[in-house]
């Protein structure tokens, strides 16, 4: 199934069959003139003149009539060797004007050398920081391709794409070392003792509703001696005041020896995330198993869903898009895109090697397109399409031709008279 279909616009006849007619006729005046002249030779001398002038400017227009004939198709519809050269060139043509493109224009040293001269980064900037003072017209009809596009993209094919995407860039991320050192950053700064401290917190909180787990477990632990005597409930006591107490301790004191011996496992946690790789393929396999978990994929779609329909309101409504919190921001990107000389210079870079990367990666593929799209047209069509794109500029050539060989008929004359 055919998803474009790439035909000939039609080119204006820009006054080729006018002209044709004009050429026409000068050949036939001179014609007559040649006839009238011929017959009127013997009045006076001067009408020798007009009847060369006549009969060599005949000889032109004819000669180029058959040349710009010849280009398009048979003149007088004969079979004569090297007319139609148009037609029957056809595919010949396209393959060169393919070859001319790619050797001229779609190369990486000439779109590199273009794209210098090319400043995207302010276009951008002053596009974003006055966008009504814009082409309302380009920007309607470029939200208009755009939501359609984004429409007519098969949604399950594309938003499986971009989730599977978005997945992969997950499990590529090597999350180890990043938690690490933002673990070690943190203890830097001081900035766990209040992680500690809620720990310690929830941990008291925790004991105190469930004191009675430990009372059963000394309770179901302890011999009928104790429970006899009722010495299981002393113990059970005795276990969760010091729980308790040592809870205490930790929480009102920062230099706790058991808080420091937290703050060095989290030392040694920080370390191994960064440099321990058994450490990071076990954080890597946790992180596969979160991608992989139905609740993540889940969310992860949602992720598309919300990218695309964000995409298709602005693309629907682009003066709305640029209005509220988003607008101002992008606004404020475009100020910073004009004031700021180096991120200019970044942009700018990147959107030449991106050209030029495009150039080298598609360009081959832009001269197919090119070469196969000619071959597809009719020769009758693209005949008639050159001829009325260069038809009057052709015409042309066959009066100047007249008048040229007109004018070569008379001096040869003038000279064949006065020697």
């Amino acid at each position: 199934m055919k998803l474009f279909r790439f035909d000939p616009a039609p080119v204006p006849v820009n006054g080729a069959r006018r002209m044709r007619t004009i050429a026409t006729g000068v050949l036939i005046v001179m014609a007559l003139t040649f006839a009238i002249s011929r017959s009127f030779a013997h009045v006076h001398p001067a009408i020798g003149y007009v009847q060369a002038f006549a009969e060599a400017a005949m000889v032109g227009g004819l000669a180029d009539w058959f040349a710009v004939t010849a280009l398009f198709r048979h003149p007088l519809g004969l079979p004569i060797p090297h007319t139609a050269i148009i037609p029957r060139n056809k595919d010949r043509i396209g393959d060169t004007l393919a070859a001319f493109l790619r050797d001229n224009f779609l190369t990486s040293a000439v779109v590199a050398r273009r794209m210098r001269r090319v400043d995207v980064a302010s276009a951008a900037g002053r596009f974003l920081s006055q966008p009504a003072a814009g082409d309302g017209r380009l920007r309607q009809g470029a939200s208009r391709l755009a939501a359609n596009l984004l429409e007519a993209l098969d949604e399950e094919r594309l938003g499986g794409m971009v989730k599977g995407a978005i997945a992969q860039r997950l499990r590529a991320l090597n999350i180890g070392p990043l938690v690490g050192q933002a673990l070690e950053a943190a203890m830097r700064d001081g900035r766990h003792a209040p992680v500690l401290d809620g720990i310690v917190r929830w941990a008291g909180r925790t004991l105190e509703a469930n004191d009675h787990l430990i009372r059963e477990m000394v309770h179901a632990r302890a011999g009928k001696v104790l429970r006899w005597t009722g010495l299981d409930e002393n113990v059970a006591n005795a276990i969760i005041s010091g729980l308790q107490k040592l809870l205490d301790d930790m929480a009102e004191d920062p230099g706790h020896p058991l808080r420091a011996k937290a703050e060095e496992g989290l030392q040694k946690l920080a370390f191994d995330l960064q440099f321990d790789p058994d450490m990071q393929a076990r954080v890597a396999k946790i992180r596969d198993e979160i991608v992989e978990n139905p609740a993540m994929q889940r969310w992860i779609g949602g992720l598309w869903e919300q990218g695309r329909a964000g995409l298709l309101r602005a693309a629907r409504d682009p003066s709305g898009a640029m209005a509220g919190r988003f607008g101002e921001a992008l606004r404020q990107l475009g100020g910073t895109l004009q004031d700021d000389v180096q991120l200019r210079a970044v942009l700018n870079r990147f959107a030449r090697r991106t050209a030029v990367g495009a150039t080298a990666a598609y360009g081959d593929n832009i001269v197919k397109l090119v070469s196969e799209t000619v071959r597809g047209w009719d020769a009758i069509t693209v005949t008639s399409r050159l001829e009325n794109a260069v038809g009057r500029d052709l015409q042309y050539i066959r009066i100047n031709g007249t008048l040229v060989g007109g004018l070569v008929g008379l001096a040869l004359h003038a000279v064949d008279t006065l020697l």
